[in-house]
């Protein structure tokens, strides 16, 4: 079975950004996020693709876009025009990385069966991008680990890892996609 992983930093009030942007500097995230992605297809929507000055290095980028005529000039980006052709690409994948933005996040929770959360101890009032309210009750905590506040990070964050609790089947035309139950 595959592992389709949402991956997210996430104010306290579900901000993930203003303008196209990260609302926080958090070098140990940025730095878990490079690791835990490395080597891994990672899904997102266009607006969050043309955040970056240039492609990630060593991951495949499947953008996600309405636009029929949207391309990219690089040879690791692919363009698909839903999330579930996104998701078909990566069904041979060990792993796959749903990385936003707020949109593909609440289209992808019902496909993922992980989520690696940060969560950023603040909020934000002047957020226009947000993380969709999760039911953690279909969630199960693995892994917690809290980051102080210092001089690198401005914030205080903690590191959550969530598996989820049951067997899940989700079809949407002839696409069906299944996943293992939680331990």
């Amino acid at each position: 079975m595959n592992t389709v992983c949402m991956i997210a930093a996430v104010a306290e009030d579900n901000a993930l950004g203003k303008d196209n942007d990260l609302l926080w500097h958090l070098p140990d995230d940025f730095k878990r996020f490079k690791g835990l992605t490395t080597g891994h297809p990672i899904i997102m929507g266009r607006k969050t693709y043309e955040t970056f000055p240039k492609p990630l290095p060593n991951r495949t980028h499947i953008i996600i876009t309405r636009d029929k005529n949207y391309k990219t000039e690089f040879e690791e980006c692919v363009v698909v025009h839903s999330l579930l052709e996104a998701l078909k690409l990566c069904k041979r994948e060990p792993l796959s990385f749903i990385i936003g933005g707020g949109e593909i996040y609440a289209q992808g929770e019902k496909f993922s069966n992980k989520i690696e959360l940060t969560r950023v101890h603040a909020t934000f009032e002047d957020a226009d991008t947000f993380f969709p309210e999760i039911d953690f009750k279909k969630w199960k905590l693995i892994e917690e680990e809290y980051h102080p506040i210092n001089e690198h990070h401005k914030y205080a964050f903690t590191y959550l890892t969530y598996i989820r609790n049951e067997l899940r089947v989700l079809s949407e035309g002839r696409n069906t996609a299944y996943f293992q139950k939680s331990k």
